[in-house]
């Protein structure tokens, strides 16, 4: 089953380091959510949300921000597949906090996924690109959010890996992973 993990905030929308609560999606997302939709790829959001484990966000606002993100979506004909929080701090020491396997290994155990046939879309080279290497996926950089600056000041992070693909956004992030998968 092909998949493409999704980060949240700065790939889909939203300030990539701001509050999830004011979490907006970019104009052309939801027609991203739909092609994946549309072409039986799953849509699966690995988000990291360390203002929860800091006391600055209740699971409860975290949860109904996610149902109301689920409604916009229905609006308009989408849906993501599932949606999976690591609510931890690096402090923490979890096994979940992008770019640290445990998001992906559980939902390849939902979905029956195969990581390596999986890929990877996100803006922020030093979590979700190294995820992609890490559980052997195709990793996509966008440019929204801090997408710009992980390729440029922020390389050093990820300098070992190159990504599959660099994409301006979600929605030609989606497209190439359409043709790339057929």
């Amino acid at each position: 089953m092909k998949v493409a993990f999704i980060d949240l905030q700065g790939t889909l929308g939203g300030d990539p380091l701001g509050h999830v609560g004011d979490f907006e999606f970019y104009p052309f997302s939801i027609e991203a959510i739909k092609l994946l939709n549309q072409n039986g790829i799953l849509a699966i959001v690995l988000t990291n949300q360390s203002r929860i484990s800091k006391g600055e966000l209740t699971m409860k606002e975290y949860n109904q921000k996610i149902m109301h993100i689920k409604d916009d979506l229905k609006e308009q004909g989408a849906y993501f597949d599932e949606v999976y929080c690591c609510p931890h701090s690096r402090e923490d020491k979890c096994e979940c906090k992008k770019p640290l396997k445990g998001m992906a290994k559980t939902a390849a155990r939902d979905f029956n996924i195969n990581l390596e046939e999986s890929y990877v879309i996100g803006d922020m080279g030093m979590t979700d690109m190294l995820l992609a290497k890490e559980i052997g996926a195709k990793g996509v950089l966008v440019l929204t959010g801090v997408g710009v600056g992980s390729l440029n000041e922020f390389r050093h992070t990820w300098k070992d890996i190159e990504p599959a693909h660099v994409a301006d956004n979600v929605l030609e992030a989606v497209k190439w992973i359409i043709d790339d998968s057929k």
